[in-house]
C-alpha cells in the first residue's frame, strides 16, 4: 500500500505539470473509490458520475497544491470528491420555487389532509384486527402482504406444508375481513 501511495503521489506531482498520461493513470487507479464516496452521498448514479468529473477536473487544477505531508494522495482526492459531492446536494437543495414558477401550476398527487388521518384510523384498526390472530398467522400475513414473501417460503419458515400456510392465509385474511367489518 505504501508504494501505491508513493507512486499516486508521483503521479499527482506529474499531474501538476501537465502530464496528461499520468493524470489518466490517476483516473484509473482512484476513479471506482471516488464514485463509490460520492454515490454514498448523492445515491443517483447519473448525479455522481457528473460530480466526479468535476472532481477531476479539480484535481487537474489544484495537483500543484497537493501536499503530501499533509495527507494521502488518495484521501486528498476523497476530500475533494466529498465536498464536490456536498455541494451538490446543497445546490439541489437550495432551489426555490422563484427558481421554477412553473412548478407551481402543477397539481399536486398529494392525498387531501383528512385522507390521511382516515387512512391512519384504517391502519390502526388494521393492527389492532392483526393482534386477534395468533401469533403464527399474524406473522405469515405480514410477511406474505407486506414483505412479499412467497407460501413456499413461508412453508420453510414456519416447518408447515405448502397447503397449510394457504390455509392459515385464507382462514386469516377471512377473520382480519370480519374484524374490519365489524
Amino acid at each position: 500500500m505504501q508504494a501505491t501511495t508513493q507512486h499516486l503521489a508521483e503521479l499527482i506531482a506529474r499531474v501538476a505539470a501537465r502530464d496528461r498520461v499520468a493524470f489518466a493513470e490517476v483516473y484509473r487507479a482512484t476513479s471506482a473509490k471516488l464514485l463509490g464516496v460520492i454515490a454514498r452521498i448523492l445515491v443517483r448514479r447519473d448525479i455522481a458520475e457528473e460530480v466526479l468529473q468535476e472532481v477531476y477536473v479539480t484535481v487537474w487544477e489544484r495537483a500543484g497544491d497537493y501536499d503530501p505531508a499533509r495527507a494521502s494522495p488518495i484521501t486528498w482526492m476523497a476530500t475533494i470528491a466529498r465536498n464536490r459531492a456536498l455541494d451538490s446536494v446543497r445546490r439541489r437543495q437550495m432551489l426555490s420555487i422563484e427558481d421554477t414558477p412553473s412548478a407551481a401550476e402543477v397539481p399536486s398527487d398529494d392525498p387531501h389532509p383528512l385522507t390521511g388521518i382516515e387512512l391512519s384510523e384504517d391502519i390502526g384498526r388494521l393492527w389492532r384486527c392483526l393482534d386477534g390472530l395468533e401469533k403464527d398467522r399474524r406473522e405469515a400475513v405480514i410477511l406474505a402482504y407486506l414483505k412479499g414473501e412467497s407460501r413456499e417460503a413461508l412453508g420453510r419458515r414456519f416447518g408447515r406444508p405448502v397447503s397449510t400456510i394457504k390455509t392459515w392465509l385464507h382462514r386469516s385474511l377471512k377473520q382480519l375481513k370480519d374484524c374490519l367489518g365489524s
